[in-house]
C-alpha cells in the first residue's frame, strides 16, 4: 500500500468536491487551502484571478497575500501577474536579490517574505489565473514543490473551469427564468389594458412603454402593478 502524501491527500480532496453544492467563494477558498496542505513549504497561498477585468487577489489565506500582491496590480508587473500572462512557472529564491520586478520584491520582503513561487492556472489552453505561493525563508521552495505545485494546479484549474461553468449556467438560467417571468406579466399587463382601452396588443404595449418612460420606472414593475391592481381591488389603483 503507497503511503498517502499531502500532494495525494489533497488531490483525492479535490476530486470529492462537489461544486455544486458550494459558492464560488467557498470553492476558491477550499482551493487554497488544500493547496497549502500539499505544499508545505508555502506559508501563505492566494490566488490571483481577473475580477471585473482587473486582476485581483481572488482567495487568499493570509491576508498579507493581497498586500503584497498590490504592488504587481499597482505597476501592472511581477511574478504572478507574469504567470497568468505567459503561461510560464516563476520562482524567486531570494526576494533580497537583484532580478525582475523590484516592486513586488520590495513588498514581499516588508512584509517578511522571502521566497515565492508562482503556478499558472490553465484549462484548455486557456488561462484562468495564478497560484501564488510564499515562504518565510530564502530558498524556501525546490524543484519538487514546483513540481508538487504543477501537478496540484493542473487539478486546481479543472475545479474553478468547472465551477466557472457552473455558476455561469445557473445566472444564464436565473436570468432567462427571470426574463420569461418578466414576459409573463407583460403580457397579462397588456391584455388588461387592450380591455379596458379598446385597443390593440402594440398600442397596449406602448401605453406600458409610455408609462415606464414618464414614470422612470421599469416597464416589467409597471405591468406588475396594473396586474396587481387588477387582481386586488383592494390595492390603490396606478
Amino acid at each position: 500500500m503507497f503511503a498517502e502524501t499531502p500532494l495525494s491527500a489533497s488531490l483525492a480532496s479535490l476530486s470529492r468536491f462537489f461544486v455544486s453544492d458550494s459558492t464560488m467563494q467557498e470553492t476558491l477558498d477550499r482551493v487554497a487551502d488544500l493547496c497549502r496542505q500539499a505544499i508545505p513549504a508555502a506559508a501563505i497561498v492566494g490566488l490571483t484571478m481577473m475580477i471585473e477585468g482587473r486582476p485581483r487577489t481572488a482567495v487568499f489565506t493570509d491576508p498579507t497575500s493581497p498586500e503584497i500582491d498590490q504592488a504587481q496590480y499597482d505597476t501592472g508587473e511581477g511574478p504572478c501577474l507574469d504567470a497568468y500572462r505567459n503561461n510560464v512557472v516563476n520562482r524567486i529564491p531570494d526576494v533580497l536579490a537583484d532580478g525582475p520586478w523590484p516592486a513586488f520584491r520590495a513588498a514581499a520582503a516588508d512584509h517578511g517574505i522571502r521566497s515565492t513561487l508562482s503556478m499558472p492556472l490553465t484549462v484548455h489552453r486557456g488561462m484562468l489565473g495564478a497560484l501564488n505561493l510564499y515562504s518565510l525563508i530564502p530558498a524556501g521552495f525546490t524543484s519538487d514543490d514546483e513540481e508538487t505545485a504543477s501537478q496540484f494546479a493542473a487539478h486546481a484549474a479543472v475545479v474553478l473551469a468547472n465551477a466557472n461553468a457552473y455558476w455561469d449556467a445557473r445566472q444564464l438560467g436565473e436570468r432567462l427564468d427571470q426574463a420569461m417571468q418578466a414576459r409573463a406579466i407583460i403580457e397579462q399587463a397588456k391584455g388588461i389594458l387592450m380591455g379596458a382601452q379598446r385597443c390593440t396588443a402594440d398600442q397596449a404595449f406602448e401605453l406600458l412603454v409610455k408609462a415606464s418612460q414618464r414614470e422612470n420606472v421599469k416597464l416589467r414593475d409597471i405591468a406588475a402593478r396594473i396586474v396587481t391592481t387588477t387582481s386586488n381591488p383592494e390595492v390603490a389603483p396606478p
